[in-house]
């Protein structure tokens, strides 16, 4: 049984960093993608950022490049989330996600959810 568990959100002010983590258990997860996505209260899930376990390939949210790495550790299948200069718009609930393949950016195409964590930026 594949499970995704996120840790690492909490309540930090407006300029702050957070790292969050996601332990995968379940399969192998070297020939997948993982995947960050966040939601709002009111608003749909929208994709953060995205890893290729095997072969390191990123992408990410435009509103986050040069704050958040992505970055994950095959022999722990963890995935982890550095958020830096966290704004209050970045309050949302993080989701962590795996896919077969490459990278990707909608979340329909992931088989995999964790339960999510919530980051809470205040201003």
């Amino acid at each position: 049984q594949v499970q995704l568990v996120e840790s690492g959100g909490g309540l930090v002010q407006a300029g702050g960093s957070l790292r969050l983590s996601c332990a995968a258990s379940g399969r192998t997860f070297s020939s997948y993608a993982m995947g960050w996505f966040r939601q709002a209260p009111g608003k749909e899930r929208e994709f953060v950022a995205s890893i290729s376990l095997s072969g390191g390939n990123t992408l990410y949210k435009d509103s986050v490049k040069g704050r958040f790495t992505i970055s994950g550790d095959i022999a722990k299948n963890t995935v982890y989330l550095q958020m830096n200069s966290l704004k209050p718009e970045d309050t949302a609930v993080y989701y962590c996600a795996a896919r077969s393949g490459v990278v990707g950016v909608n979340p329909r195409s992931y088989d995999y959810w964790g339960q999510g964590t919530q980051v809470t930026v205040s201003s």
